[in-house]
Order: C-alpha cells, then structure tokens, then sequence
C-alpha cells in the first residue's frame, strides 16, 4: 500500500478540508448579495489583520502578478528602483523593473544572510529611489529580511515607497503595514494563508495611494489599482470576474486566523519552526539560513556529505512527503522543506517520521526517532 503524500514544500501548503469545502460549493453570480457581502467582509478583514487605512486587492492570479501590481501602481518609466534581494526571487525583480523602464539597483546579501540595514541606508543617500522592494521572505535561502527596520529606514525619505513581498510571509511573520512602515504588501493565497494557489492579494498604504494618484493614468490595464479600488469598495460593481470560490476559500482562511488569533498564529510559526530545525540539525543536516535570521516558514536543509539529491527526495517521497529541490547554486546540495499555514502537529511527526525513515534506507542507521523525538520535545514546552 503506498503512502500518503505530505506536501511540504515551500508552497502551495496542504488545505484544510474546512478551506477545500469552500472550493467546493455551487458556484453563484458575483453580483449574489450574499457573496458581496463576503467578499467586502474579506477586504475588511485583510485591512484589519495587516492594520492599514489604506486599500486591500484580491484578484485571480499568483504572487508574480501581484508582484507586478506592486510595482506598476507606484513607479513610471525612468523611476530609479533599488532592489534589496536575499536571493533567487528578490532578483525576479530586476528584470520585472527593467521590463517597465525602471533604472535598477541591486543591492545583494550572499545566500543564507541579510543585507544589513545599515547598508541599505547609506544606499538610499545616494540618490532619489522611488521605490524600494524587499523579499520578506526568500524561499530559495530560507532567509528572513528584517521588515521592519528596513521600513523604519525608508520612513526617512519622503519620495520612496517601499514594496515588500510578502508571498512566503504573510500570515505567518508579523506583517503590520501602516506602522511598519511598509507601503505596498504583494502575496498570493497559496502560502500561509492555507488556501490554493490563485489569488493575488496586494495591501497598499496611504502613501502608496497618494503616489498612484500622482502617476496619472498608467499602462498597465488589469493590475491598475484605480480600476479595482471601486470593486474593493462595492464588489457588485464590475471590472473582472472574481473568482468566487477562491473569495469563498480566503475568507475561511482568515475566518479561521482570527479565531487562532494573529499574534498566536505567529508565535506557533515561530515554534514550528525552532523545532523542525532542532529535529533536523539533530539528524545531522545543517540549515543555510544564519540562525538569527531564519524564516519561520520553511526550512533551506543542506545535505551532509554522501546523500544524493535526487535520491533523496525519491525515497522520501515514496516515504510519504513531498519536498522541494534547492535552487541556483544550492541544486542538488539541499531541499526545501515548507512548515507553514495550517498544519498540524501530525503533518509535522508524520514528516520528520518520513526523513529518518528515507535516511535510514540510505544507510544512516542511527537516526530513528531522533528528530521526532527532538520535535516532539520542542514543540511540547
């Protein structure tokens, strides 16, 4: 009999059958007034989680458009840009700025480390950037960017927006907007939120709103926040077609984030992940992350000497859980283990149970009930 599949990668993240039977229901007009009346309380309750008076969009597509919504509502051609990245997906982007006739500077950390704040600082002296955008999390290194200090920094500088992508984040590192000072929040649905991937959820600020309304009418049609902030207001209004059981499915993610409570959803993130890691350093694998600045949503785990990455994850996957390869110059040297959303202490054990299981039939013979006992014990103080 073969195993069930745990999907553990860095997202999508399993979905709850309370969220999947939302997916499931009859589908109605998007004018129905019941809908509209959950679809308004979603954007009331994404403004009110992630404290903003500024406006929440929720449109059909991935984390990507959302990233392009984020930067096309509050730069125009010839905008200098500066690009903070921890790795593969803060480099996206570079070339989704210069696509749009952005002048673009990058300012880089090696794997597995931040960008120190005070470097980004003495960048924005330089000269006049418009925007600034910053990878809250990166899952190609499993790094953490210190959001709220760098939002502090950029407080500074009247003409600069900042942009952080919050995809592999939101709903599980504290996201708070408004006094965070992050003026564009860009995430999909199909991370923490616990929901399948085909939402793009974008929360602008005051001063990000302020900064579209100087840009006059823009070229990009579909992502114009001018054109969605009436339907936010008054979904029976028409622009596009809302996807209306993905609407169903966000608002059950967030009826449920509110009943756990925010603050108690980020510490459990938090504990979750201080005992995956523990449990797998005690298996031997080493964390690329420096450990001050690890994320709590996923786990970058490198191999010790002698594993093969293909094989690895074949075993570990006829095991019974699905993980991710690592990328750029860390293919083949790790995989990438997701501990996000709404798993539970089951998907947990069941997961570490399935690592020394595929160790063991690699030849590590010691390993069984090592991590889930170190999981165990951590996730029991």
């Amino acid at each position: 009999m073969k195993n069930r599949k745990l999907v553990m990668i860095p997202g999508p993240t399993p979905v709850v059958r309370s969220i999947q039977d939302q997916m499931g229901r009859e589908t109605v007009a998007f004018g129905d007034p019941d809908f509209i009346k959950d679809f308004k309380e979603v954007i009331e309750d994404l403004k009110t989680i992630f404290k903003t008076e500024g406006e929440a969009f929720v449109v059909a597509g991935t984390g990507t458009l959302a990233m392009e919504m984020g930067i096309a509502n509050v730069t125009k051609e010839g905008d200098n840009v500066l690009v903070v990245s921890t790795g593969f997906f803060g480099d996206r982007y570079v070339e989704l700025c210069e696509r749009k006739g952005l002048n673009v500077d990058v300012i880089s950390s090696e794997w597995g480390t931040i960008v120190p704040v005070e470097d980004i600082e003495k960048k924005l002296k330089e000269k006049n950037y418009k925007a600034v955008t910053v990878t809250h999390v990166d899952t190609s290194t499993g790094v953490c960017a210190p959001v709220a200090e760098i939002g502090q920094i950029v407080k500074k500088f009247e003409d600069t927006v900042l942009v952080v992508d919050g995809v592999c984040a939101t709903a599980a590192e504290p996201e708070y907007l408004d006094e965070m000072g992050i003026d564009v929040l860009i995430t999909g649905s199909q991370k923490a939120f616990g929901v399948a991937p085909g939402l793009a959820i974008v929360l602008a600020g005051p001063k990000a709103l302020k900064r579209r309304e100087s840009l006059g009418t823009i070229r990009d049609y579909y992502l114009d926040f001018e054109k969605w902030i009436p339907i936010m207001n008054e979904p029976a209004k028409y622009f596009g077609t809302p996807p209306v059981n993905m609407i169903w499915a966000l608002q059950e993610s967030l009826r449920i984030m509110k009943e756990e409570g925010i603050e108690n959803r980020y510490e459990r993130h938090i504990k979750v992940a201080k005992a995956m890691q523990a449990a797998l350093e005690e298996l031997g694998f080493t964390i690329l992350a420096e450990k001050e600045h690890r994320a709590v949503t996923l786990s970058n785990v490198l191999y010790m000497d002698g594993i093969d990455d293909g094989e690895f994850r074949k075993i570990l996957a006829e095991e019974g859980a699905v993980v991710a390869g690592g990328l750029g110059a860390y293919a083949g040297k790790m995989f990438r283990l997701g501990h996000m959303g709404n798993i539970d202490t089951h998907d947990l054990v069941s997961t570490m149970s399935a690592i020394e299981r595929t160790l063991y039939r690699l030849g590590i013979k010691d390993v069984l009930g090592k991590g889930v006992g170190t999981l165990t014990k951590e996730l029991m103080k």
